[in-house]
């Protein structure tokens, strides 16, 4: 396979990004009610997962945070900005140390990341509101974080089986 260009490369991500955002608007459509507050599924996540194996963790994080900060202004609040960054950044941190370091595999990296996410948005919780005992939620999260960590790194494990398999045949 050929050395892709800068612009090839650019154009590439910026579809990444796009189908982030994509991911989001439509997460935001669907009247899915899990019953508890604050509970998404996380679609967008599938693309900064694959982007993670795919292309690489610096444009990964640029996507995640990127995509934050797009769809917080698109289509929510200064609040959720910063509730999502807070969830979005710690748990990329601690994906590609449990990717790098650990050597998990895809669904371990995606499920401790669902759960992080949620963990970061409740310290990011903490520290706004002031108050420490926004963390009793953390069992319901952590429970929330588990599902569809699960669910977001099957479906991500299935994309990247394909797509690497698609790109073999290129070779």
């Amino acid at each position: 396979m050929k050395k892709e260009s800068t612009s090839q490369r650019c154009a590439l991500l910026s579809m990444l990004l796009a189908l982030a955002l994509i991911c989001s608007y439509v997460e935001n459509l669907i009247p899915i009610s899990f019953g508890i507050p604050g509970i998404k599924l996380g679609l967008a996540n599938i693309v900064v997962i694959l982007a993670m194996y795919l292309v690489g963790t610096k444009e990964a994080l640029g996507i995640s945070v990127a995509r934050v900060l797009l769809s917080g202004f698109l289509f929510g609040n200064m609040f959720a900005v910063l509730y999502s960054l807070a969830g979005a950044v710690f748990s990329f941190l601690v994906m590609y140390v449990l990717k790098r370091f650990a050597r998990l595999n895809l669904l371990s990296v995606s499920i401790a990341g669902g759960i992080c996410h949620n963990i970061g948005q409740l310290a990011a919780a903490a520290l706004l509101l002031e108050n420490i005992k926004v963390f009793y939620y953390l069992a319901v999260l952590f429970f929330a974080g588990l599902v569809t960590g699960g669910i977001i790194g099957m479906v991500s494990r299935e994309i990247l089986l394909r797509v690497q398999g698609s790109i073999r045949k290129d070779w």
